[in-house]
């Protein structure tokens, strides 16, 4: 992989089925563009104005329980909503429309407000562990909810509206557009190989290591070869999983743990509150087991340090995905920093 460490290149992303052009000797170039401001979590444990702590009222005056660990609510400002009448428009297969029915919801992570991933005791982050899955099965018992996407913005530079640690889940009657080109390619994979897409794919980056992150005996945290976003990690099951249910409690534990590591890394390496977009990709019903792999996505935005970040635009958005740090490169750093969070190391 020599080559691949300064030479303009492109790799192919088999899941979404599309090419990433790599340009590893423009980590040089001279940046007078924006300048972020580097973000840290609130130091309140409690904050009376925020509508996502215990006992405060919400946007629409709902009033929170006293919670003590995990708070689930059905979002006040939902995208979708159940109760849609089913109605569709086609005008000359060009202006194509239909509703589309879904669930959203909230999860608050913990009552304290000033709380990260990374901050969180594994027990704390095991409860979290424990809802999602109770989520994912009382929303997938819908007979017409097709997918269910459970994610966090987490930072004011990636739109969260609230400081305090939750995520949200959205649940549609449809397939997504990314899950359906990933579920094509994962079935595709697995008529033509009898294997796994994933299984294949994670056993090489377990032998050369060179991408690896960390991991523990049932998880691996990698940045994907094709990585888009500077810093971006994949978290994949060891074991041929395909939904975050099947995992026994050990592997609830190591989902939690190795959550808390790539967070703690993150926070690491500029020694900020990272920002990030993550989420879980489950098995979307009436799929086989044999084709999906259970994983989950860190997508940050930062690029080369706490102020400077990665923008997707111009040649991104009109052509294609392009990255400056090599897959590699960004591994490495991230695979080199203390699993000791740099608050408790002060």
């Amino acid at each position: 992989m020599e080559l691949w460490k300064s030479t303009p290149h492109r790799r192919w992303n088999p899941l979404e089925r599309e090419w990433i052009l790599v340009s590893p000797h423009r980590t040089q170039r001279p940046w007078q563009g924006q300048i972020e401001t580097p973000q840290q979590p609130p130091d309140l444990a409690y904050d009376p104005a925020c509508y996502l702590c215990p006992g405060n009222s919400r946007a629409q005056g709902q009033a929170n329980p006293a919670y003590r660990h995990t708070f689930v609510f059905d979002n006040d400002f939902a995208a979708l909503q159940p109760g849609i009448e089913k109605q569709s428009a086609n005008e000359g297969g060009l202006l194509i429309a239909e509703t589309e029915r879904g669930i959203c919801r909230v999860i608050c992570f913990a009552p304290e407000h000033h709380l990260t991933v990374s901050r969180m005791s594994a027990e704390a982050l095991r409860r979290v562990v424990d809802t999602w899955a109770e989520q994912y099965d009382e929303l997938e018992s819908h007979d017409w909810i097709r997918w269910v996407q459970v994610f966090e913005n987490r930072g004011e530079m990636m739109g969260a509206s609230n400081p305090h640690p939750h995520c949200q889940i959205w649940a549609s009657e449809s397939l997504p557009n990314k899950p359906a080109v990933e579920l094509k390619s994962q079935v595709d994979y697995h008529a033509a190989k009898h294997s796994c897409l994933l299984c294949d794919y994670l056993k090489l980056e377990l032998q050369s290591k060179e991408r690896l992150v960390c991991e523990n005996s049932h998880f691996a945290a990698l940045v994907p070869f094709w990585a888009v976003w500077p810093f971006e990690v994949t978290v994949l099951s060891k074991d041929h999983i395909s939904r975050m249910q099947q995992l026994d409690d050990q592997g609830r534990n190591a989902l939690a743990d190795i959550l808390k590591q790539v967070t703690t890394r993150y926070d690491n390496l500029f020694e900020i509150s990272f920002p990030y977009s993550f989420g879980f990709q489950n098995a979307p019903k009436q799929c086989s087991d044999g084709a999906w792999h259970f994983r989950a996505r860190y997508l940050p935005p930062l690029l080369r340090s706490a102020t400077v970040r990665k923008f997707m635009v111009g040649y991104e958005l009109i052509a294609g995905p392009q990255r400056d740090i090599t897959a590699e490169s960004a591994a490495e750093r991230l695979r080199s920093l203390p699993s000791i969070h740099y608050r408790d190391r002060r």
